[in-house]
């Protein structure tokens, strides 16, 4: 066997992990289930979900892995989130790396687990790919810190970053803007663009007649994603369009914005479902009208990617990542980030759109998902993985030119 086709042993380290859901979660859950079914062994180190610690197997995305539960605690400022402690994470980390001897290490965040087994990992002299899902200035929100030392505490983090990150021999973040705003802010360089990819096949586009108008985001119900100004929006549009509204995930704004939708009066016009199951979710996404991603703070947005896999067009801010997939005119539209008013004039767009343009604008969202093939990124990750060099991956050429700009310093979170 060559070492081309030999299995390889990945230790994938993650600060979060499934049954959290987000965009880093998922990745991390995606790419384990990947590579196990291409025939690698893969175990996960993770903060445990629960007050239940331990190593034992569990199946995602139809894979059985080894999966290590680290002894972890609630961050309560958060509404899920869990973590582990520094010398909880280095002791597991030498036990894990002695026993389970993998060719390489990949870490999906530098905060906490990613520090400890970069370093262990470092002293062992095993191969190190580091990929960044998260900005910190998405922390503070989170945080007791008052707003007057948050400005020096990012720039704390970002040098914690930074040492961590130049422990790999490979960092990767989802998309070229990424990859560019992790070298300003920690003076990296040579970051490769990797998208997080999806399996198009799990979902199944629709063309039949449009039978009513149905608005849907999908995502964590948090402030950076924004989606107040989403309920300011469809206050904004016409009442004939009778839009209707699907708001599907959970998080800590969701009494709030049930708040502003009751005192806009349209109550009768939003469902928050909450977390949903899978299946669930494909039928969303396969009722909707069109998705409304109004966040200033994705770094590639793997919700919006799996609207585009099932023929949706897309209304989304005009920042951060987003215009990596949405193409202003040809698969939906971008709007000023945080304008209620130029969000509801795009949706008007949409929905007011002949049967024909609509069809253009779905056809063009699945031609440009077919660049975020998750066998695209698997391929990719092996061949990090075995030290080999790799091709500019689609992700950072499809960007439309309105992405083309000044980075700003807007904080990102996938």
């Amino acid at each position: 066997m060559t070492p081309a086709t030999r299995p390889i042993r990945v230790l994938i380290a993650a600060d979060t992990f499934a049954p959290d859901v987000n965009g880093a979660a998922r990745f991390a859950e995606r790419l384990a289930a990947g590579l196990v079914s291409r025939g690698h062994v893969v175990a996960i180190m993770a903060p445990a979900a629960t007050r239940k610690h331990g190593t034992w197997t569990e199946v995602h995305e139809g894979e059985s892995m080894t999966v290590h539960r680290l002894h972890s605690w609630r961050w309560y400022p958060h509404d899920w989130l869990r973590f582990a402690l520094p010398w909880i994470v280095r002791r597991h980390s030498r036990a894990i790396l002695d026993s389970f001897q993998p060719d390489v290490v990949h870490f999906q965040s530098h905060i906490v687990v990613g520090r400890g087994v970069a370093i262990e990992a470092q002293k062992r002299g095993i191969r190190i790919v580091g990929t960044n899902h998260f900005m910190p200035e998405n922390m503070l929100q989170f945080s007791l810190v008052p707003k007057g030392f948050q400005h020096q505490v990012v720039k704390a983090l970002w040098k914690a970053a930074e040492h961590t990150f130049r422990r790999a021999e490979a960092v990767t973040t989802p998309t070229r803007r990424a990859a560019e705003f992790l070298e300003k802010y920690t003076g990296l360089t040579g970051v490769h663009a990797i998208s997080c990819g999806i399996d198009a096949d799990n979902y199944s586009p629709s063309f039949a007649p449009r039978t009513e108008n149905r608005i849907l985001f999908v995502g964590r119900v948090t402030g950076e994603k924004q989606i107040d100004v989403l309920v300011q929006a469809v206050a904004l549009l016409d009442a004939s369009l009778d839009a209707q509204v699907e708001i599907v995930g959970g998080g800590d704004q969701r009494r709030n914005l049930e708040l502003l939708v009751e005192s806009l009066g349209l109550s009768s016009r939003f469902t928050f479902t909450g977390y949903v199951t899978d299946e669930e979710l494909r039928q969303a996404y396969s009722r909707a009208t069109v998705f409304a991603m109004p966040s200033i703070a994705e770094l590639q947005s793997i919700a919006t990617m799996e609207a585009m896999a099932s023929g949706l067009p897309v209304v989304a801010a005009n920042a951060m990542a987003l215009p990596h997939l949405v193409h202003d005119g040809q698969n939906g539209y971008l709007f000023e980030p945080g304008s209620a008013r130029d969000l509801a004039d795009k949706l008007t767009v949409v929905l007011t759109a002949a049967p024909d343009e609509l069809d253009a604008l779905k056809n063009e969202s699945l031609k440009l998902i077919e660049a975020h093939d998750i066998k695209r990124t698997l391929t990719t990750f092996e061949h990090l993985y075995r030290g080999e060099p790799i091709d500019s991956p689609a992700t950072a050429t499809t960007e439309s030119a309105s992405s083309r700009q000044v980075l700003d310093g807007t904080p990102a979170h996938d």
